[in-house]
Parts: structure tokens; sequence; C-alpha cells
């Protein structure tokens, strides 16, 4: 960091004289060095995937998850600090049962991604506090269709047809503009979700990882579930076939 910056980042409320909030940044560079999240927005639902680096191989398979479910329509995939990300979860899930007491019905997720937004934010606005490092991915399948949103660690959020967050993001949102995702079905959806991950995955640095998957639409029914291990197995395996035929395709051009 320059010398300009020197001091400005003890608080998360503080500005440099460029405008920055450095904490804010710092907090993002916590989700570019977490594995990579994605999610596609079919015309029957959305697809979440996510690479779930393994460090050890005395970890156990399955463990610290980074696909949560909200509430029986909502699901929320992170990329980030895990920690700091089960406190949104926390948040989230009261919001949402907080809400079926009030009103008796599902909670819109155009309002649930307004109230966690501001949570977030108010953690930005206090020296007391800071940032979280985690971003989020929320998905539902609302009456007009399937819906996807993310929320960065400033609290702004956005609405996605197709989204990455993590380490290799760029990469991955340059895989996912290739795909024609409002002609998909979440079957097809699938496979092309395992296919960016194994395709972004670095396998150099990072050489162990677990691909997590979920779906929500018309396949199940407008519930969020993770993907059933037949269908998971199937889609990694076109996944690991499609990166051969690529590597044997680019040798044959050599």
């Amino acid at each position: 960091m320059s010398s300009i910056g020197t001091g400005y980042d003890l608080s998360a409320s503080q500005f440099s004289p460029d405008g920055r909030v450095f904490q804010v940044e710092y907090a993002n560079k916590a989700v570019e060095n977490s594995g990579t999240a994605i999610a596609i927005r079919c015309k029957d639902g959305v697809v979440f995937g996510v690479e779930k680096l393994v460090l050890s191989k005395l970890y156990e398979y399955g463990a610290n998850k980074r696909i949560f479910h909200i509430d029986t329509h909502i699901g929320m995939a992170i990329a980030g600090l895990i920690a700091d990300s089960r406190q949104i979860v926390a948040t989230a899930r009261e919001e949402a049962a907080n809400y079926r007491s009030v009103y008796g019905s599902p909670i819109p997720l155009k309002y649930l991604v307004n109230r966690v937004s501001g949570f977030i934010h108010a953690f930005t606005l206090y020296s007391a506090m800071r940032p979280f490092g985690c971003s989020i991915m929320l998905s539902s399948m609302g009456p007009d269709g399937p819906e996807l949103y993310t929320i960065d660690p400033s609290g702004v959020s956005y609405g996605y047809h197709g989204c990455a967050i993590g380490k290799a993001k760029q990469n991955a949102k340059t895989e996912i503009e290739k795909l024609k995702m409002s002609e998909m079905t979440c079957q097809e959806a699938v496979k092309e979700v395992a296919k960016i991950i194994y395709v972004v995955h670095d396998e150099v640095k990072d050489k162990n990882f677990e691909l997590e998957m979920s779906w929500i639409g018309s396949v199940t029914n407008g519930k969020h579930e993770c993907v059933p291990k037949d269908v998971a197995d199937a889609a990694e395996k076109y996944a690991k076939d499609s990166l051969v035929e690529d590597s044997s395709s680019d040798e044959d051009e050599l």
C-alpha cells in the first residue's frame, strides 16, 4: 500500500484522502483468497457450485460447508472467511423466521437481501467493528421465476443472471458469459457449473478441493436442496472429460 494510505486503515469508519475505505478493501482481499463460488440462473432455477479448498488430508469429507439453507425456498453460497459467513447465515435465518412468524408466508428474496445488506453495511460504519470478510450469493424461486443476488463485504447488493465470487472470479465470469443461461435447464447447468469450477481451479497452488453443488427450481419444487450424489458425480465426470478433451485438442494444434 502506498504511503498515502498510512494511518487511514486503522478504522472502518475512516476515509482516506482519495475517498477509499481500506478496511473494506482488506475484506475484499479475504474473499479473493478463498475458493471460487459460482451461480447460474437458468430458465427453471438457480445452480450453485463452490470450490472448497482442502488444505489437509486429515480433514473430514464434507466438513465446513460453504452452501447453506436459509429457508426452504432460499439458499446461500459464500466465499471468504467461513466464520464470518456463519454470522450472516444466522442473521438471514432469523430474518426469514421472523417474517414467516409475523406474516405467515415465506420471505421474498428481495426483502431478505435488503435486510442482510443493511446488516453487513452496518459493520463498515463504526470503528468498534470490522467489515465481514466474505461475499455471499442468495437464490430463490419466486413467483416471477428464479432470482439470484450477490452481496459484497461493503453491503452492496446486485441482481445477476450468473455470478462468481472468490479467487478466480474473473476467469469464472468469462466462462459464464459464454453460456446461454436463459435457454438452459438446471440439469444442463449443473454440468456447466462443475466444468467451470474445474477449469478455473489452480492445480499448482491448490491441489485438492471438494466440489459442493446445490440447486433450486422446478426440479426441486421450489425448494433449495443439495444436488443428488448421482447427478453431482455425473457432472464431475463430464467436467473432467471436458478438461481432457480440451488439453488433447490443444496438443493436436501444437
